[in-house]
């Protein structure tokens, strides 16, 4: 996909990330459906995403992902493992603005991300996000050792796809 642009997010976009971080929680809120979680504010919107660390901590990489010169969502990584294990790199998280979504978009971002940072990779799925785990897989799939691990634990609850780029 060559209209496609990943750039780091630099400090003073840290508002884009902010307001894009709004719609993300709005699409996953569907997952909480029987939890007190992703319910909005008085103001109306949803508590902020905790971002202080993409922008003090080297191994916390923030990426807007702009398609035709207009943003089309986010990634944020980190090297965080939700099954134990030591990575080089999580996608913590991973947002394509519906309008972009169902024409490759994501996954030729996803990969041109893995192309970017290569080594050990997780993706954790939450459970009940069927959609991204079928997302995730078909991502994962190009590359060496793929492992998918069931993690049911205090700190996850999902499944964890483990590849090496």
């Amino acid at each position: 996909m060559t209209d496609l642009e990943i750039t780091l997010a630099q400090p003073h976009e840290r508002e884009v990330l902010e307001n894009l971080m709004q719609l993300y929680v709005h699409d996953f809120s569907e997952q909480w459906s029987d939890q007190p979680r992703g319910e909005v504010g008085g103001d109306g919107r949803f508590e902020p995403y905790p971002l202080d660390p993409y922008w003090s901590d080297a191994s916390h990489v923030p990426l807007l992902l702009r398609r035709g010169g207009h943003i089309a969502g986010f990634a944020l990584l980190d090297a965080h493992s939700h099954a134990g294990r030591t990575v080089d790199r999580n996608m913590a998280e991973f947002f394509i603005l519906r309008k972009h979504r169902r024409g490759g978009v994501g996954l030729a971002a996803a990969h041109a991300i893995f192309a970017r940072y290569p080594g050990v990779w997780e993706a954790a799925v939450a459970r009940r996000n069927i959609g991204a785990l079928h997302f995730w897989r078909r991502a994962a799939a190009p590359y060496a050792d793929v492992e998918e691990t069931d993690v049911a634990s205090d700190d996850w609850n999902g499944p964890v796809l483990r590849f090496r780029v």
